[in-house]
């Protein structure tokens, strides 16, 4: 979820993370001091929940910075993400962000302001970086939505590129797979034009025909979620969907699963490997789906970052697979108990962005804002892995 502004870009990134970990810190020590008085307030809870999840950048907030430059801002495309062609979006008519040209057309190099290079194409030899040297005060972003154990080479661009792009937090240009928007922020903007109400918990969420559902297309013993699944399953019905199982209905786009998965009281969202921050769409589906994901990633204070407590249960929380498969069954036939991992839904929308249209307006806009600075990013493969 994010929350106050696109991405505000520091000359040092040290700086960065560290103001980020003493607002965390400044978050929950705030939530500490206050539970005490207002715990059994759930009114209060869900008022200082919203504080806390604040902190975190908006990726697409409109109300313009005032450092924003006004000219116009021409940004090329280096190459079509994993070599498939999307039509480019046009920035104004999506999301009100003006000034902004996009080309893919390799000609414009010397007049871009910026180019934004996908790591994957780069990083197999799919294709090149742009020609040295570059043109003056043209940014280069660097833009990687793969964990760190799928980003290969990342050595091979160290102190190249001005600016990130990607799915931390602490990127200068910050995009997460998806955000939950508060309700009572108001009905302005993008967020009110493509931002999706959740429903809240009703009796057609509690009585679900289904327990379990995993949706996986890349499947691989040495993974993590795979254990887990061999161990849930002795204890459970784990319904498997993807190329690993049954054919997803109709097509394998994201409609499709979340269609799927609505039939389903859980579901797996299970990432391949867990790092910072890296929460994909397998998450978002299932809060779409109105099913209360099983998640496996980055710690719980990590996903408490971005979305309320109750709304999700962690692998970690449980000594055992069993005590998990345990609390799954528990739950089924406590609808009480199980509500309360659906009530906080009525206050809150869900954002996805676009791939990658969103991606490419909202690089274009953290360029205007950062016109004249072309720091280069230092140490890219150790924050990257941090």
């Amino acid at each position: 979820m994010g929350a106050a502004g696109l991405s505000t870009i520091t000359a040092h990134r040290a700086d960065r993370r560290s103001r980020l970990s003493q607002q965390e810190k400044g978050c929950v020590g705030l939530l500490k001091r206050t539970c005490s008085y207002v715990c059994v307030a759930s009114v209060g809870f869900l008022f200082l929940l919203g504080v806390c999840l604040l902190y975190l950048p908006d990726p697409l907030t409109l109300a313009p910075s005032f450092t924003e430059d006004n000219s116009e801002v021409t940004l090329l495309i280096w190459t079509h993400p994993f070599g498939r062609y999307r039509k480019l979006p046009d920035c104004f008519e999506l999301y009100q962000i003006g000034g902004c040209t996009l080309t893919d057309e390799g000609s414009a190099y010397p007049q871009a302001d910026a180019v934004i290079i996908h790591h994957r194409d780069v990083a197999t030899g799919t294709a090149d970086l742009p020609p040295e040297p570059r043109p003056r005060a043209q940014k280069w972003i660097w833009m990687n939505y793969e964990s760190p154990t799928h980003t290969p080479r990342l050595w091979r661009f160290e102190d190249v590129f001005n600016l990130t792009m990607t799915y931390r937090t602490d990127s200068d240009i910050f995009l997460p797979y998806g955000y939950l928007v508060p309700r009572e922020r108001g009905t302005k903007g993008v967020q009110n034009r493509f931002a999706q109400p959740l429903r809240a918990s009703s009796r057609s969420h509690l009585l679900r025909p289904r327990l379990l559902a995993w949706v996986i297309s890349n499947w691989s013993e040495s993974h993590a979620r795979v254990s887990i699944y061999n161990q849930l399953r002795r204890y459970v019905q784990v319904d498997v969907f993807g190329r690993s199982g049954r054919p997803l209905p109709e097509d394998s786009g994201g409609s499709s699963v979340v269609r799927l998965v609505g039939r389903y009281q859980f579901y797996l969202a299970l990432e391949n490997s867990q790092h910072t921050d890296y929460i994909t769409e397998k998450l978002w589906n299932a809060v779409q789906a109105g099913a209360v994901p099983v998640v496996l990633g980055p710690s719980r204070r990590n996903y408490e970052r971005f979305l309320p407590p109750e709304a999700f249960i962690h692998v970690d929380d449980f000594s055992t697979v069993r005590g998990l498969a345990r609390y799954l069954l528990m739950l089924r036939r406590n609808p009480a108990r199980l509500r309360r991992h659906l009530d906080w839904r009525g206050s809150y929308r869900l954002y996805q962005p676009s791939f990658w249209a969103d991606h490419y307006c909202a690089a274009c806009r953290a360029v205007r804002r950062t016109r004249g600075k072309t720091d280069v990013v230092k140490d890219l493969t150790r924050w990257f892995h941090s």
